[in-house]
């Protein structure tokens, strides 16, 4: 396994900067080795990173308006495929 990180690129969508979203993904249960789904809804800034080949795309969402309880965080990056617009 190298040390190296993993490449990866920035950039910024304005078609979705602004919108209202919900997004899904999975996280770990405290105190346990396994995991659960967890749901975000928030504002898309419209910053994005993405990595891999081929890419994976992951949009930051800010101003969640719902998050886990034990979510300790004011924002999440959501992967592309997992974002629902609302608006």
């Amino acid at each position: 396994m190298s040390d190296n990180p993993l490449p990866f690129s920035t950039g910024f969508d304005d078609r979705i900067a602004g919108k209202s979203a919900e997004c899904d993904g999975g996280g770990p249960i405290e105190g346990t080795r396994y995991a659960a789904r967890q749901e975000f809804t928030g504002r898309l800034t419209g910053e994005y990173f993405e990595h891999g080949d081929p890419p994976w795309r992951w949009y930051l969402m800010v101003d969640l308006s719902n998050k886990p309880d034990n979510y300790g965080w004011d924002s999440v990056w959501c992967e592309s495929g997992n974002i629902y617009l609302v608006d």
